[in-house]
C-alpha cells in the first residue's frame, strides 16, 4: 500500500492522501461511503492515469479512509469537502492539473469549480444534472439507513450502507455530517463550468439523474456510458478508459 500523506486543512481537521507516479498532477475524489483505496486503486483506475503518464493525487475525503473524521457538528459547514479540497490544492501548489470526482466526488469537484477552481480538465463520474442540484430522496434514504439499518424503510438499502460503513469504519455522525454539508448548485452555475468535461456513468446508473442532461448543460461537456450500475462501473476497464482517453484526447 503507498505511504500516507496528510495535511491540515483550513480549519486544522487532519485529512489524508496518497500520490502515485509523475507527470500531469490529476486529482482524484472518491464517492460516499468509500476511499481512496477502493474507488481509484484496487480498481486500477489510479494506475491506468499513472500509465498514461500521470501523477495521481487521491485525498480520502473529511470523514473517510484515513483521514479524520469529526462527530462535532460545527466540523460540517456548508461546502466543507470542497473547502477541504481546496485547501489540498493550496497545500500542494498546484496551478495546471486536471479533476476526477465520482459520485460524491464529482458533486465536490463541481462545489470546487463554483467556488472558484480552474482545472484544465474535469471529470465527473457517477453524477446527473439533478444530483447536482439538490439532495432529495436519496439524502433522506442514505440517512435513514445510517440511522436506523436495518429498521430503516428499506431493510436492505440498511444492511447494504451499515456494511459499507463497517468495511470501511466509517463513523455514523460523520456520515451524517457529509450529508448535511450538501449544497444544492443551479443550473445556472452548472452552465459556467467551460471547461472540457466528461459525465461518464454506468448504463443502469442513473442513481444521481441522467449524465445526458448534466452533459447537456455544460457548455463543454460531452457524456458516456459504460458497462454496469453506480455500485459496479468504477470496476469496469471501460471506466477507466474513458477517463484516460478523454483526458489524453483533449490534453494541453
Amino acid at each position: 500500500m503507498l505511504p500516507v500523506q496528510r495535511f491540515q486543512s483550513f480549519d486544522g481537521v487532519s485529512l489524508a492522501y496518497r500520490t502515485l507516479g509523475e507527470g500531469w498532477p490529476t486529482l482524484l475524489l472518491h464517492g460516499f461511503l468509500a476511499s481512496a483505496e477502493s474507488n481509484w486503486f484496487l480498481p486500477g483506475i489510479a494506475q491506468a492515469l499513472v500509465s498514461a503518464g500521470r501523477k495521481v493525487i487521491a485525498p480520502d475525503l473529511r470523514g473517510h479512509g484515513r483521514s479524520d473524521a469529526p462527530s462535532d457538528p460545527a466540523a460540517w459547514p456548508a461546502d466543507v469537502l470542497a473547502m477541504d479540497q481546496q485547501a489540498l490544492v493550496t497545500h500542494l501548489h498546484l496551478t495546471d492539473y486536471d479533476l476526477v470526482g465520482y459520485s460524491l466526488g464529482a458533486r465536490t469537484a463541481v462545489r470546487m469549480m463554483v467556488r472558484g477552481a480552474r482545472p484544465e480538465r474535469l471529470v465527473l463520474a457517477g453524477m446527473g444534472a439533478s444530483g447536482l442540484m439538490g439532495a432529495g430522496e436519496r439524502a433522506a434514504m442514505f440517512e435513514d439507513a445510517i440511522r436506523n439499518g436495518d429498521q430503516a424503510k428499506d431493510p436492505r438499502v440498511g444492511r447494504r450502507v451499515r456494511a459499507m460503513m463497517a468495511a470501511g469504519d466509517l463513523k455514523p455522525e460523520a456520515m451524517l455530517g457529509v450529508l448535511n454539508a450538501f449544497v444544492p448548485t443551479s443550473a445556472e452555475d452548472i452552465a459556467r463550468i467551460d471547461v472540457p468535461t466528461l459525465v461518464i456513468a454506468g448504463q443502469c446508473d442513473d442513481d444521481n439523474g441522467s449524465a445526458e442532461a448534466l452533459a447537456g448543460l455544460l457548455p463543454n461537456g460531452r457524456a458516456q456510458r459504460v458497462p454496469g450500475d453506480h455500485m459496479s462501473a468504477v470496476m469496469e476497464p471501460s471506466l477507466a478508459a474513458g477517463i484516460v482517453g478523454f483526458l489524453d484526447r483533449v490534453s494541453r
